[in-house]
């Protein structure tokens, strides 16, 4: 009965240190996940992230997987709410019934923003999983802008930028930084170069070419993942988002000339080369919707 007594005890003195931890812990944290599919660990090839293709569901649990893993990062860290969006080609690519039910999942296609549908003021931080390097980039598994068949470059103000810098301009138009990525090695160089040193990243793969790449196994890549996760979590305050410029201009680059001949049909979009196409907008948000829709128009 003593024994059961101090038992007793000691689990009501943790648990009102507990509770006093999270009273003393502020604001609750807020986290926002967008998982793509090319960086993720032990996917190298078109067929492994496309719907039907060869390994396809093979590569989607391990996508799922990894969006676990950061869910599970972001828990350690003492998230309380997670927003979890599919990002990948038609965004249904997580296995809803195997995503950790603490998160919310965002999934299917189209959706306003994209890649960061769901995202607000509301976050305290961004982490992107499975992402990759910007179209041409050397040794990046998969390498591509938003469409390998169309687009060969994109430029937001003259930078050269990859979804993951576009991307994080999106969260930054909210104030939200991005404090941890998750991909190929070259893709974590870049992403630092864009955002900064204090940027937290875990390399899942070393990329041997655009299809090859030595690659951590998926449950080694899962544990990296939940501790990075929880690593750059640990004061997201800190780190300052990307704020976009009052005025953006777009400058896209696609491998056809008939591609350029089809976008500079929308208002407001002008041709400037064979094959580009430029446009500005003083709303960031709408330059991007822009953007999006210049593609859409650009695939016939």
């Amino acid at each position: 009965m003593r024994i059961r007594l101090i038992t007793f005890i000691a689990l009501l003195t943790c648990c009102s240190l507990f509770n006093m931890h999270v009273l003393l812990a502020g604001n609750p944290l807020k986290v926002y996940i967008s998982v793509d599919m090319e960086g993720i660990a032990g996917v190298v090839a078109a067929d492994q992230v496309r719907a039907g293709g060869l390994d396809y569901q093979l590569a989607r649990r391990w996508t799922t997987q990894e969006a676990n893993a950061a869910i599970l990062g972001a828990l350690d860290a003492g998230a309380t709410e997670i927003i979890v969006n599919d990002s990948h080609g038609g965004m249904r690519n997580l296995i809803a019934s195997e995503i950790h039910p603490a998160a919310r999942l965002i999934t299917g296609s189209p959706k306003p923003l994209s890649m960061m549908e769901g995202i607000d003021s509301s976050f305290d931080a961004v982490i992107f999983i499975g992402y990759h390097t910007w179209a041409g980039s050397f040794d990046g598994v998969l390498d591509h802008t938003y469409s390998s068949a169309s687009v060969y470059s994109v430029r937001v103000n003259g930078v050269e930028m990859g979804e993951a810098q576009v991307n994080a301009l999106i969260a930054g138009y909210f104030g939200v930084p991005v404090v941890m990525v998750a991909g190929d090695e070259n893709f974590c160089k870049q992403a630092r170069e864009s955002f900064g040193e204090h940027l937290v990243t875990a390399a899942v793969k070393q990329a041997i070419g655009r299809t090859a790449a030595n690659s951590l196994t998926p449950e080694v890549a899962q544990d990296l993942i939940r501790e990075k996760v929880r690593e750059s979590l640990h004061d997201p305050s800190t780190v300052s988002p990307m704020i976009p410029a009052a005025s953006s201009t777009f400058d896209v680059d696609f491998l056809y000339s008939s591609q350029a001949q089809s976008a500079e049909l929308i208002p407001g979009v002008e041709r400037t080369g064979p094959r580009s196409v430029s446009f500005t907008r003083s709303d960031f948000i709408e330059a991007f919707q822009l953007f999006r829709a210049v593609l859409l128009v650009a695939r016939d």
